[in-house]
């Protein structure tokens, strides 16, 4: 949807339309989810089982939920470009988010009382090589 901004000159205003910069938010975002989407074959192909993607609630959003086995594994998936530490990409906001999100996830779907386990999936830009932290961090919340 455009923007609609104020231009002229003396007291006659006329709007005029503005163009966003939608390219590089789409651009972004298409980037992000080949990101999700090699994290999820990656896990997969190590035998777990993606069940959820984008999982959104009010505490906030979990990139992909996964069973590995009995246990529910909440992961983060951080796309960054070469050398990074996808550990530190996750900070202490990040975490309480994840953690309260995935509080909300098992509470709606009956699985409080499930072994759960919180972990990190990055992705290398352009090649999309993944490294699967697993037990990344622990709950910062109390269940």
């Amino acid at each position: 949807m455009p923007v609609l901004a104020l231009t002229g000159s003396g007291d006659r205003s006329e709007p005029c339309r503005v163009k966003r910069k939608s390219s590089t938010s789409d651009s972004r975002r298409r980037l992000a989810q080949a990101g999700e989407q090699a994290a999820a074959e990656h896990l997969e192909r190590g035998g777990m089982h993606v069940v959820e993607r984008n999982y959104r609630c009010r505490a906030g959003e979990i990139d992909l939920i996964a069973l590995d086995g009995n246990t529910v594994a909440f992961v983060e998936v951080k796309l960054r470009r070469a050398p990074f530490d996808p550990l530190e990409a996750v900070d202490a906001r990040k975490r309480r988010q994840v953690c309260r999100a995935a509080f909300d996830f098992l509470l709606r779907r009956g699985m409080l009382g499930r072994p759960a386990r919180f972990d990190v999936v990055a992705v290398e830009a352009g090649s999309y090589s993944c490294t699967h932290i697993a037990d990344a961090f622990d709950s910062e919340i109390e269940y």
